[in-house]
């Protein structure tokens, strides 16, 4: 079995509607859209490795299946070509409020 890392995820970024659209934005309802209301920039989330399943405690189903497969990756050890060694960036893809969050594979100090 593959050694499994933990992942930390912190919140980069939370963009609103008027910063991806350059005014408003409102759903057909009418309700306006406002930030991502699940994360706060800067908060930092633990993950001990890339659930199968999303995790009971996890406060978006949406953006779990938006990060998954790049907690998938780091989490078992591997790497990507365009960020430095054990990180990423993700973003949720609701494009109204969409947000950033860096992804970085914890790995112990070798004695």
């Amino acid at each position: 079995m593959a050694k499994k890392y933990p992942v930390k995820i912190t919140i980069v970024r939370k963009f609103s509607s008027e910063e991806v659209f350059g005014h408003e934005h409102y759903y057909p309802d009418g309700r306006k859209s406002t930030l991502c209301p699940h994360f706060d920039e800067n908060e930092e989330i633990i993950i001990d490795h890339a659930y199968i399943d999303l995790p009971s405690d996890w406060p978006c189903s949406w953006a779990w299946m938006d990060l998954w497969k790049d907690l998938s990756v780091l989490s078992l050890g591997g790497d990507f070509s365009h960020t430095e060694p054990r990180i990423t960036y993700t973003t949720c893809r609701d494009g109204t409020k969409p947000v950033v969050f860096k992804l970085e594979r914890i790995e112990e100090e070798e004695e």
